[in-house]
C-alpha cells in the first residue's frame, strides 16, 4: 500500500523482439532484464502485487523465477509490434483485478527494457503522482544540448541541410530545456487507464531522473547498459 492506496506493478515483456532477439532474457551484470525488474519489484514493500504480461512462455517462466506472476498470457492482439503500450497496461489491469479478486488504485508500469533504475525513481514517480493533481506521471531525462530541435537539420529534396525548425541557435544558452521520457517507469490512476485510456497525453507529472540509464533497443544499448552496471551499479 501507498498512503492507504494499493498497488499494482505490471511489466510487459512481448516475446518476437527483432531488433534484438530473446531480448527480455539478455543480461546484464549476469541478470535478465526480466530479472532486473523482478529485483526491482522485491526491494519496494509497498507494491501490493506484481505480475508480468508476455505472450512469451520462455518469458513467463523466467518471469516466475524472478517472483513474478503470471496469470495469464497476452493474447495476440497485444503481441503485435503495432499493439500499444495503454491497451498492453489496460488489459494486465483488469486481469489482474479478475484474478486477485480486488481493485488496484495505481499501478506502475515497468518496462524491462530499463534495467538499472533503482526503487527511489520508482518511489519519486509515485510520490509525484500522488503528492499533486495528476492523473499520471512518468520518468523523464534532460535531452542533450546537441539534439535540442533548434540544432537538429533535416535534408532537402535537392540534398541541402536546411534548420529542422524555422530558427536555430546561435550558441546553446539560447535554447529552452528539452527532456524524453527514460521508461524507467511510469504510474498512473485506475481511471487514467482503464477508462480515459491515457498517459502523457493528459495531466501527467515529469519525474527528472539525474543518474544515468540504459534503454534496450539495440544490441549496443546492452554493451552500454553493462558498462553503467560496472561503473555504477556493481
Amino acid at each position: 500500500m501507498w498512503k492507504g492506496h494499493s498497488v499494482l506493478a505490471v511489466v510487459p515483456a512481448r516475446g518476437g523482439s527483432k531488433g534484438i532477439p530473446g531480448k527480455n532474457l539478455r543480461e546484464v551484470g549476469g541478470r535478465s532484464l526480466i530479472g532486473w525488474t523482478g529485483w526491482l519489484i522485491d526491494q519496494i514493500p509497498w507494491i501490493d502485487q506484481a505480475l508480468l504480461s508476455t505472450d512469451d512462455p520462455a518469458l513467463a517462466e523466467e518471469g516466475r523465477r524472478s517472483g513474478l506472476a503470471v496469470p495469464f498470457l497476452r493474447p495476440p492482439e497485444l503481441a503485435t509490434d503495432t499493439a500499444l503500450g495503454i491497451d498492453v497496461w489496460r488489459h494486465a489491469w483488469l486481469a489482474a483485478e479478475a484474478h486477485w479478486r480486488r481493485q488496484f488504485d495505481l499501478a506502475v508500469y515497468l518496462q524491462p527494457t530499463t534495467p538499472l533504475r533503482r526503487p527511489e525513481h520508482i518511489e519519486k514517480t509515485v510520490e509525484a503522482l500522488s503528492a499533486g493533481n495528476f492523473e499520471a506521471a512518468t520518468t523523464i531525462a534532460p535531452v542533450p544540448g546537441h539534439f535540442v530541435p533548434e540544432k537538429i537539420l533535416r535534408l532537402d529534396e535537392s540534398g541541402c541541410v536546411r534548420p529542422y525548425l524555422d530558427k536555430s541557435l546561435s550558441n546553446r544558452q539560447q535554447a529552452p530545456r528539452y527532456y524524453y521520457r527514460t521508461g524507467a517507469c511510469y504510474a498512473a490512476w485506475r481511471d487514467t487507464i482503464v477508462t480515459k485510456r491515457r498517459i502523457v497525453e493528459g495531466n501527467c507529472a515529469g519525474v527528472v531522473i539525474e543518474t544515468p540509464t540504459a534503454n534496450i533497443d539495440d544490441p549496443i544499448d546492452l554493451d552500454f547498459a553493462e558498462f553503467l552496471y560496472q561503473k555504477h551499479y556493481r
